[in-house]
């Protein structure tokens, strides 16, 4: 007899409870094939791994340097059922989210370590795109769920729930010369101030309201674009969530405007398409993000 879940389970029965009778009851099983299939499995192995007394048995220290990889596999085969039940109630194996840099992440990582907790062998992975990139991840099936701004238009592709906010704030290096030199007051002072931009390389930009400067540079990666605006290379529409530590660090100056508030607010959406349901995990994790 080798070593098999069955057996690995009759061994930490006994284990727990001391004797072949009460891990027989534990097990809904008669005494005398619990015995009989510890003392098989001890004649496969070539040694003992209980010592047998009147009323209980002891575990050899053969026993105990099993023990713990024996209770490892018991717990990774339980996983392992679960998991194929939750398959069988329409539980994808694979989650793919692709997510806009330009947001904050922490209510998704909370989010996500919730779904880990419920369902441990669901493979989540995460694709950071611009834009338009993510959405366009999500309409050619590369991704299950797509977290960003809410668009000018709706998608009749695609369903979507909302759930939170992001702020834009323009910012800018303490030490570039239009800051200096004191010449931003107004908000359409930055059409004369170069502005960096997350954006993709290849698609076209689905929402302008972010623009304002005359002259644009552009980088697909956000903490690139952040670089470059601490740098003074321009100025930058940035999330609130993400430049406040550098704003109180006195890296970036979130400008102050005569003539309105420095504040773009837009919604955050969960976007998937519509022709493909949602199915458990991402339905999960919708429900914890609007709920967060």
């Amino acid at each position: 007899m080798a070593l098999s879940s069955d057996t690995i389970q009759l061994f930490l029965a006994v284990l727990d409870s001391g004797s072949f009778s009460a891990a027989a009851r534990a097990l809904n099983r008669v005494p005398s094939a619990v015995s009989m299939a510890i003392g098989n499995l001890e004649a496969d192995l070539g040694y003992a791994l209980f010592e047998r007394g009147p009323r209980e048995v002891r575990a050899t220290a053969q026993a105990k340097a099993l023990e713990p990889h024996a209770r490892l596999i018991a717990e990774q085969l339980g996983l392992l059922q679960v998991h194929a039940l939750e398959l069988s109630r329409s539980l994808e194996s694979t989650l793919t989210i692709a997510v806009i840099p330009d947001m904050g992440h922490g209510p998704l990582l909370a989010a996500i370590a919730a779904l880990g907790e419920r369902y441990p062998l669901l493979d989540v992975q995460l694709l950071s795109a611009p834009h338009e990139e993510a959405l366009h991840l999500l309409d050619t099936g590369r991704a299950d769920l797509c977290l960003a701004f809410a668009g000018l238009q709706i998608d009749a592709r695609r369903g979507f729930q909302r759930i939170g906010q992001e702020s834009l704030v323009a910012t800018l290096s303490p030490e570039h010369p239009a800051l200096i030199a004191g010449r931003i007051h107004y908000l359409e002072d930055l059409i004369n101030v170069r502005q960096i931009v997350v954006r993709s390389r290849d698609l076209p930009l689905l929402d302008p309201r972010p623009l304002i400067g005359a002259t644009h540079w552009s980088t697909d990666s956000f903490d690139l674009a952040l670089q470059m605006v601490e740098a003074g290379l321009g100025w930058g529409d940035l999330p609130l969530s993400r430049v406040t530590p550098l704003v109180d660090a006195g890296r970036l100056v979130r400008l102050q405007f005569r003539n309105t508030h420095n504040e773009l607010q837009l919604p955050i959406h969960a976007f998937w398409r519509k022709q493909q349901p949602l199915r458990q995990g991402a339905r999960l994790l919708i429900d914890l993000l609007a709920a967060g």
